[in-house]
């Protein structure tokens, strides 16, 4: 996991605020990478240059997808092998079944910023 800045944490709402995560450079394509934002551990993905994050937490075991192997859209969980859409957090392939929560990505002034209330699917 790499760690946030807690002062700009304590400067934001826990829900509704962007929060500085990751500096943009340790993202690189094909990549994904484990933070950790108000407590919430959060997979963020660089994929055909596009940003997407989800939680870092399996649905069907307890596996860090940041661990996992991503091709292509789509993340495989380390432990079970299933896997899942990183674009929508959607399972594509058993044994899950329960979609990955999602959360809103964006890059500004060379950091990665997460906002937590985007949802699941």
């Amino acid at each position: 996991m790499n760690p946030i800045d807690s002062r700009a944490n304590d400067a934001h709402e826990h829900d509704a605020e962007w929060i500085p995560v990751l500096a943009e450079d340790a993202l690189g394509e094909g990549e994904v990478v484990g933070v950790e934002a108000h407590g919430e551990e959060i997979a963020v993905y660089c994929v055909q240059g596009e940003l997407h994050a989800t939680s870092d937490l399996c649905t069907h075991g307890f596996a860090r997808m940041s661990e996992g192997f991503l091709e292509g859209c789509e993340i495989e969980c380390p432990i079970h092998q299933g896997r899942f859409d990183v674009r929508t957090g959607e399972p594509t392939c058993g044994p899950v079944t329960e979609p990955l929560r999602r959360h809103a990505v964006r890059r500004e002034d060379g950091r990665i910023w997460i906002r937590l209330d985007q949802g699941a699917g």
